[in-house]
């Protein structure tokens, strides 16, 4: 098996653009975020904005910067390893952080309420509802794992620059999809109960489990990587993807609210008791 090939990098101002350009994009995705939060505790200060979600927020930024720079990405463009815990950090650690940040509800309390009807009827569409639903979730984060493992499609997507950002861009919108789905606290469609999203997280963590024992013992991949490489990063999907999974979870239990007149609803109604006419 060979390696990954050499990427090239353009020089911008003394710093290569693939430095340059995921650090932008993480300052100003962070900055941007500071500013609403900041705006929406003017606007409205009693009601303000949690500090908890703006230190999740601002978390995902930083997991999301620690797998696109250095020293963690030029070590996955050369190093199957580093290239599985780049992309644990993008697609399931810095999503899990992005989404407890509730962006959407951030941007709803800085729109108009013009614009802010235009986002929630977004938010309600049929597109929107089909693309949050836990199975199509559910495909596009796990799911595609097989096809980009066992196919020749990651090699392919090593050897280009374009493709290979491609591919970091599909695990973080994919990773935001699943967290979003099942512990969001922004608006959905038609968010499932509890167990079901239960067994959805199960089936993902059964699904790592199964693809990383198979990378591990060397069943039908198709990686052109040396093979301590390719058992240290089924390694790391094994143990890294049952934690992230696992915080998922616990995401899930601490973001959950029961419905309002849930309970009053599955208590039986008592009827008044008579009582004895007063003669």
């Amino acid at each position: 098996m060979t390696g990954h090939p050499a990427h090239h990098h353009q020089e911008s101002g003394g710093l290569p653009l693939d430095v340059l350009l995921p650090a932008a994009f993480v300052v100003l995705l962070a900055g941007g975020y500071v500013l609403l939060a900041g705006r929406a505790r003017r606007r409205n200060a009693q009601a303000g904005w949690s500090r908890w979600r703006t230190g999740w927020f601002l978390a995902g930024c930083a997991l999301l910067a620690a797998g696109l720079l250095p020293p963690i990405a030029p070590w996955a463009h050369g190093d199957f390893r580093g290239h599985m815990l780049q992309h644990l950090l993008i697609g399931m650690y810095a999503p899990l952080g992005l989404v407890l940040g509730a962006p959407v509800t951030l941007l709803l309390r800085n729109l108009p309420a013009e614009h802010g009807r235009r986002l929630t009827g977004l938010v309600q569409s049929r597109p929107v509802h089909a693309l949050a639903n836990p199975i199509t979730a559910l495909l596009l984060s796990v799911g595609t794992l097989g096809l980009l493992y066992f196919t020749p499609l990651y090699n392919a997507m090593s050897a280009h620059t374009g493709l290979h950002w491609l591919l970091h861009a599909h695990f973080l919108l994919a990773g935001c999809l699943f967290a979003y789905v099942i512990a969001g606290p922004d608006p959905a469609p038609a968010r499932p109960k509890v167990p079901v999203r239960l067994v959805v997280l199960g089936v993902a963590i059964a699904s790592h489990a199964v693809i990383s024992q198979l990378m591990y013992g060397g069943f039908g991949i198709n990686i052109h990587a040396p093979v301590d490489q390719v058992q240290g990063g089924a390694q790391i999907m094994y143990y890294g993807g049952d934690i992230a999974e696992l915080l998922l979870a616990l995401a899930l239990v601490a973001t959950w609210r029961p419905q309002p007149g849930s309970r009053r609803a599955s208590r039986p109604q008592r009827r008044p008791e008579a009582r004895p006419a007063v003669p």
